[in-house]
């Protein structure tokens, strides 16, 4: 008994351990296990941070924010690189499915906002098109880029992002 007693210490304290050094490193978990940055958005008032889940594969982001209700006032998910295989090209999302209200920025590959697609309407079926190439999209609840003051051209950061 006490040898798996000091057993379940010894992974208790690994466990809290790797958890400690992935958020160290910026990263973190979201729902279903997914992985989390922090996301960072300079503007020109300051830098305003979000706690967002990262779509990687082409199935995290064709599921993206679909069916969920709770995103925190500081989440939301990036989507990178995007597209998932390939080289950055234009961007069109659409809210099927998606309960939340949203704010859909995409990000250029030099990171600045290309552009924002402000208040996207829940279960739309309407495009959100970025207009240009881009290779990383953030979505954030709506209405927080203009009450952050976060506009075109302001530069987005996140650990992991390869600039």
């Amino acid at each position: 008994m006490i040898l798996r007693s000091g057993i379940r210490a010894a992974l208790a304290t690994a466990l809290l351990a790797s958890v400690a050094g992935a958020a160290s490193a910026g990263a973190l978990a979201g729902q279903n296990g997914a992985a989390k940055v922090v996301v960072t958005v300079q503007t020109r008032t300051g830098p305003k941070q979000f706690s967002v889940e990262v779509a990687r594969t082409s199935a995290e982001q064709e599921r993206g924010l679909m069916f969920r209700t709770n995103i925190p006032a500081d989440g939301g998910m990036i989507f990178t690189p995007y597209p998932p295989t390939g080289a950055p090209r234009e961007a069109s999302f659409w809210m099927k499915n998606t309960p939340t209200a949203l704010d859909i920025i995409f990000i250029r590959p030099n990171g600045t906002i290309a552009r924002i697609a402000a208040n996207a309407v829940p279960y739309s079926e309407t495009q959100a098109k970025s207009g240009e190439r881009v290779s990383a999209v953030l979505e954030i609840n709506a209405g927080k880029a203009a009450e952050l003051g976060i506009v075109p051209g302001d530069k987005v950061r996140w650990a992991g992002q390869g600039q």
